[in-house]
């Protein structure tokens, strides 16, 4: 008599869920039948996501404690060591210029895009090994195009695609998958909305206007529904192969801006329509007029 042996159920891991993409894409792979845990650092926010037999917990990526726990948590409540996606979503934004960022703001930006990713995948290449699993990281256009005010998140977000490259090359031996999904516009929470320190040399007249065009980039550039990036995403997620693509464009213009743009138009042009779509055409000549007649110190 022969007998079967049941087959095991998936299981998942999504950072950042208490908002936008890791919350739509936590509910998207409970459709799918996945174990799905989200993490984040608010409960509340994250209380709905119970109704579609998500487990929600608190998980902090910037702490190497937590991300332990996390570990652990996801043993117990499996019963098992397996981990088939590990979706490092969680991020931060900071829109500031590059000259008015303070050590703290650099440091938290970096340590949850960038360490936090870091920390969880090595934490958890156990289970992901165990599992022949897939790693994705929410990169974005802001780690290829140089948006003013953008450079703390945009050398993020270049750092984490320049990682999940080379884990992809370290990670083939093991039969685990790396995809970057480089984003575009979806309609989430994400942006800055803080306004910029009093001692700005940026401050002028019409700063203002500009800085709330970038911070308003997304939302005003028809961007994509969350429920459909996770669609999108999970399909991507399982149809990985070991060796296939890398970097997937999702996202409103993710294509255009992530991969043709600087390919196509010379760096000259890509910065000259920058400056003006953000509106820092006055803001540029005021400050160029200023600081060639005054000296800083």
């Amino acid at each position: 008599m022969s007998t079967t042996t049941p087959k095991r159920q998936k299981v998942a891991l999504i950072t950042g869920a208490s908002s936008g993409i890791g919350y739509a894409t936590s509910i998207e792979f409970a459709k799918r039948g996945y174990k799905v845990f989200a993490g984040a650092r608010r409960l509340e926010p994250m209380e709905p996501l119970r109704e579609h037999g998500v487990i929600t917990f608190k998980l902090d990526v910037s702490s190497l404690e937590s991300v332990k726990s996390a570990k652990q948590f996801i043993i117990e409540q499996t019963g098992d060591h397996y981990l088939d996606v590990l979706f490092n979503n969680a991020g931060q934004s900071c829109t500031f210029p590059a000259i008015d960022v303070t050590d703290e703001w650099f440091k938290q930006c970096f340590e949850v895009n960038v360490f936090g990713p870091m920390r969880l995948t090595r934490e958890l290449s156990p289970l992901l090994i165990n599992a022949k699993g897939a790693i994705g990281f929410t990169g974005s256009v802001s780690g290829v195009i140089p948006f003013p005010f953008s450079s703390t998140y945009s050398s993020t977000k270049a750092a984490i695609h320049q990682y999940a490259a080379t884990l992809r090359i370290e990670m083939k031996p093991f039969g685990v998958k790396v995809l970057n999904f480089v984003t575009g516009g979806v309609n989430t929470d994400i942006s800055d909305k803080r306004g910029l320190p009093s001692t700005s040399l940026f401050s002028t007249p019409d700063t203002a206007a500009a800085l709330k065009e970038r911070q308003e980039m997304a939302v005003r550039n028809n961007p994509m529904d969350p429920k459909e990036y996770a669609r999108q995403v999970a399909n991507d997620f399982e149809s990985a192969v070991v060796g296939g693509k890398l970097h997937l464009y999702r996202g409103t213009m993710a294509r255009f801006l992530g991969f043709y743009c600087l390919g196509i138009f010379p760096r000259f042009l890509v910065e000259t329509v920058l400056i003006r779509h953000f509106k820092l055409v006055k803001v540029y000549a005021y400050l160029k007029d200023k600081y060639s007649k005054s000296k800083l110190e």
